[in-house]
């Protein structure tokens, strides 16, 4: 296998993916402390990304899908290889509830949904509520992920599934292009990670560009921050809200370990390093108590690999310490009303259906 530098998320290459995820056992992981418990909370997803939980108490999921084979090769400018070029469908990205008995329905399967030519899917990327209403955001939409007629963007999605776009996100980079893009995995659409909503306005955070953005309900979209005019091509991921935004990266493939972060940017758009030493962060969440908890999506591993993932505690002194090893390429995570943890697991590179929503207490 040749070893290449892909950055974004939605090129992840996995080693025989499919099967290495079929092959870890239950998809289970293992506990690196006795107290704390992982069961399985609801199973069924197909690669499960962004989860939050609504104001009826239910969890919601963002959905990648199961990508599809149309392809806009020669219609428009392609993602470099190797991710590159896309393919894609109209449907299968969408939205599933989750009851406080782990029971799946599904909202919405309407969405976009592409895969890289290794066969790992964009869709549905992350999901925010605004009082009782449900935002969505998109990446894998757009003619570049080899769905012509569509556009990543913040959708509006009702109780029966209906989505409305309120902000066309590949428009908006295509006409505000951030300092330093990376030429060799530039997506002209995007790739959405993580979406928040604080006072009333939704904020997006894009790894492949790198830039957080502001989005009011109305449309209006304004940049908060060019991460990567401060920190380079550094593939920003995950984000939490707490006083301020804190944004986690992936950093660069093959993976190094270690030369991950977590960043504080302000409203003001001002930014500082918070905590250094991490690896390939694909979550991050607060508890009650302020705590930081910080999702790695792998360790120990040159590529995304099932089985090496896990949650690290970052105490207020800064000490870091696993609390929950051996999940399965994890993608996202989430406080619940009850104080346990929920990690969407096996979300990227699992056959349809194996997806996963891991619950977690006693941490």
């Amino acid at each position: 296998m040749t070893i290449v530098s892909v950055t974004s998320p939605r090129g992840i290459l996995l080693r025989g993916a499919a099967t290495a995820i079929l092959a870890l056992a239950a998809l289970a992981p293992t506990g690196a402390q006795a107290a704390p418990h992982v069961s399985v909370f609801a199973s069924g997803f197909n690669n499960p990304r962004g989860l939050k939980f609504g104001p009826d108490g239910n969890l919601y999921v963002a959905e990648g899908g199961v990508g599809g084979t149309t392809s806009t090769v020669g219609q428009c400018e392609q993602v470099p290889g190797p991710v590159g070029p896309y393919t894609g469908s109209l449907t299968s990205g969408g939205v599933s509830k989750v009851d406080n008995a782990g029971n799946r329905t599904v909202v919405t399967s309407d969405f976009p949904s592409s895969e890289t030519s290794s066969g790992l899917t964009s869709g549905v990327a992350d999901i925010a509520f605004i009082g009782s209403t449900m935002y969505a955001i998109t990446a894998g939409s757009g003619c570049s992920h080899g769905v012509a007629g569509t556009t990543n963007g913040i959708f509006r999605v009702s109780a029966n599934g209906h989505a409305t776009m309120i902000a066309d996100l590949s428009a908006y980079q295509k006409a505000h292009p951030v300092a330093h893009p990376n030429p060799g995995d530039f997506e002209p659409d995007g790739t959405w990670y993580s979406m928040v909503a604080v006072r009333g306005a939704l904020y997006a955070v894009e790894p492949n560009h790198g830039e957080l953005d502001r989005v009011s309900t109305a449309g209006s979209i304004s940049r908060v921050a060019d991460i990567s005019a401060a920190y380079g091509h550094i593939v920003p991921t995950a984000m939490a809200y707490h006083g301020n935004f804190y944004i986690g990266n992936l950093d660069l493939f093959p993976i190094r370990s270690g030369v991950a972060k977590v960043i504080k940017i302000n409203p003001a758009g001002q930014s500082q390093t918070m905590v250094w030493g991490l690896t390939m962060i694909t979550g991050l969440a607060f508890d009650a108590k302020g705590t930081m908890y910080v999702l790695e999506n792998t360790v120990g591993e040159m590529f995304p690999a099932p089985g090496h993932g896990d949650i690290v505690r970052v105490d207020p002194s800064g000490k870091k310490t696993v609390v929950v090893d051996g999940l399965a390429v994890p993608t996202a995570m989430t406080f619940g009303p009850d104080g346990a943890l929920y990690v969407s697991n096996a979300g990227f590179g699992a056959p349809p259906g194996a997806g996963q929503v891991l619950r977690i207490t006693g941490l």
